[in-house]
């Protein structure tokens, strides 16, 4: 239930504060006064799309805040679910919309997201806005009512999730048996790839390693005559560098026996010469190696040849090479796994086939045992709401296939006039009519739903004198244990509530303002009668007392 509603500079709303209460609150005022505006507030709070437009102008940002309070066990388990932990029994819930369209949120003073809001919105609030009477024109819409009143959530779930499954399996035995013809059509290249990459027997990097070679081979004898100028200068007898080295060894010797600090430098001397002897070997053996050899070049380019048909087939690297070797082979492999598998894919589809026939059954049978009782339940209503000849009747037309939804349409035929056939809503009802047939089934479901708060917008619109005021029967009936809140023009609605709170506008610095009080005694004898026709007229005030006398009478 919401206990208040505080909002701030929300287009026409400069700072209103609206204490609202348990049962039938009424909001009333002039047409344009701002009534809806309020309405909207709700919304925002509860995860309604914001945009710049709704921030009054001159102000930063609008600001709308809200107290819940949290009265049953079962809703904080729902609340729970939603990971919102109500604190002493309440949510203080925040919204806050900038002036470039930006929007935050908090519950509980925690940051929230906007989908939190909305998941919030949908366990607390029913908001019934002035034209959604008009999404009784939609199957969807349809549907979910009577499984609001078959209590067939759980069993949507189940149907939801099997056919999930099953779409799944099929999805991929589909998958699969595609793969294998593909790979079936594609099965003698596949064979011809492997086969002519394992004939190569390949090594990864073989291909730089003779490349490597390659040039050595081609270029045998200059390596040979570089690398013996480069032996040569380090051995040669006398004037190698070696040599030399050991003409500086004996130097640094004569100069250590005069000055012994000279012997830091022997270490240097001794690395050097050490480097350069094992260099030395290394040419030795590097230019035993080098000879020219035709016969193994030409081999070493032959190899080389056919690694780059390969690469120039089968990918531009010797790695990809053997990587498509592998690919081919397990496309291979798939022929001879594919069956099993597909025969176990089989098998689990006949089986989630079944699953999904057993939920489409159980969810057919609630709503089958549903259909008529909420035809009846709503058709006893409809008389009262000005609908003498009125009657629904819930029609189920098997689909011949099972999607998520269930196995057959449903389709709300109403006879809203006495001597008619029953026809669809689409074809058979005006908007004022749609209002009364959407008021008679939320009256039905808020009887089976554990939604605390029930809000209408306008749904009085097209309806008055009687109608209106078993309208206002109807709804004071709904608002027996639990919240509604109602704005209406009409002074029969208006008399039935137990917190009535008037809407005006006037301007303030030269901008429009909307201003809310709750009014009692004469005030509301007042507002009822400018309802009425003219607050001021003694037959007029007559009749607001006699209606709210009435009202007070009849509770």
């Amino acid at each position: 239930m919401i206990l208040e509603l505080r909002v701030r500079d929300l287009a026409t709303i400069a700072d209103v504060t609206l204490s609202l209460g348990p049962g039938l609150n009424v909001l009333t005022g002039e047409t344009g006064a701002g009534k809806s505006m309020l309405v909207d507030a709700v919304g925002l709070l509860l995860g309604a799309r914001a945009d710049s437009g709704q921030v009054r102008p001159g102000a930063g940002r609008a600001v709308v805040e809200g107290v819940i309070e949290v009265e049953t066990p079962a809703l904080r388990r729902q609340l729970e679910e939603l990971g919102i932990e109500p604190e002493e029994g309440r949510l203080v819930v925040r919204r806050e919309v900038g002036s470039d369209g930006r929007s935050r949120a908090w519950i509980n003073g925690s940051p929230a997201t906007i989908g939190s809001l909305a998941r919030l919105g949908a366990v607390v609030v029913d908001l019934h806005g002035q034209y959604e009477s008009q999404s009784l024109l939609s199957i969807e819409s349809q549907r979910d009512i009577l499984d609001a009143w078959a209590g067939a959530g759980a069993a949507r779930v189940a149907l939801g999730e099997s056919h999930q499954s099953l779409e799944r399996i099929r999805a991929e035995e589909a998958t699969l048996a595609a793969r294998r013809e593909d790979v079936r059509r594609r099965a003698d290249y596949l064979r011809f790839v492997v086969q002519e990459i394992d004939q190569a027997r390949l090594t990864p990097g073989e291909d730089a390693s003779l490349d490597a070679e390659a040039r050595r081979l081609a270029h045998a004898s200059g390596l040979a005559e570089q690398s013996q100028r480069l032996g040569e200068m380090l051995e040669l007898e006398g004037e190698g560098i070696l040599d030399r080295l050991g003409q500086a060894e004996r130097l640094l010797a004569q100069l250590e026996r005069i000055d012994p600090a000279c012997g830091a430098w022997r270490e240097l001397l001794d690395g050097a010469y050490a480097n350069l002897s094992e260099a030395a070997r290394l040419v030795r053996e590097y230019g035993d190696t080098l000879e020219e050899d035709p016969a193994r070049l030409a081999e070493v380019e032959r190899r080389r040849d056919l690694l780059f048909r390969l690469k120039q087939k089968h990918g531009p690297t010797l790695e990809q090479v053997l990587a498509r070797r592998a690919e081919g082979a397990r496309e291979l492999e798939l022929l001879d796994s594919a069956d099993l598998d597909l025969r176990d894919l089989a098998a689990r589809r006949v089986a989630a086939e079944g699953a999904c026939r057993a939920a489409a059954d159980a969810l057919t049978a609630r709503r089958n045992d549903a259909a008529a009782r909420l035809g009846r339940a709503v058709s006893r209503l409809l008389p009262a709401l000005g609908l003498p000849g009125g009657r629904l009747e819930i029609e189920l037309s098997p689909l011949g296939r099972i999607d998520s939804t269930g196995q057959e349409a449903v389709g709300f035929m109403a006879r809203l006039n006495a001597g008619l056939d029953a026809r669809p809503l689409s074809k058979s009802a005006s908007g004022g009519e749609l209002s009364r047939l959407m008021l008679a089934i939320k009256s039905v479901l808020a009887r089976h739903d554990a939604i605390p708060t029930l809000i209408f917008d306008e749904i009085d619109a097209g309806i008055g004198g009687e109608v209106g005021q078993q309208v206002g029967e109807t709804l004071a009936e709904v608002a027996r244990g639990r919240q509604v809140l109602v704005i209406t023009h009409l002074p029969q609605i208006a008399a039935r509530a137990e917190r009535h709170l008037v809407v005006t506008k006037a301007a303030r610095r030269g901008v429009a303002t909307s201003d809310v009080e709750t009014i009692h005694g004469e005030d509301r004898i007042t507002e009822v009668a400018r309802m009425l026709g003219d607050a001021d007229a003694e037959t007029a005030r007559r009749h607001a007392a006699a209606l709210l006398g009435a009202s007070v009478g009849s509770e």
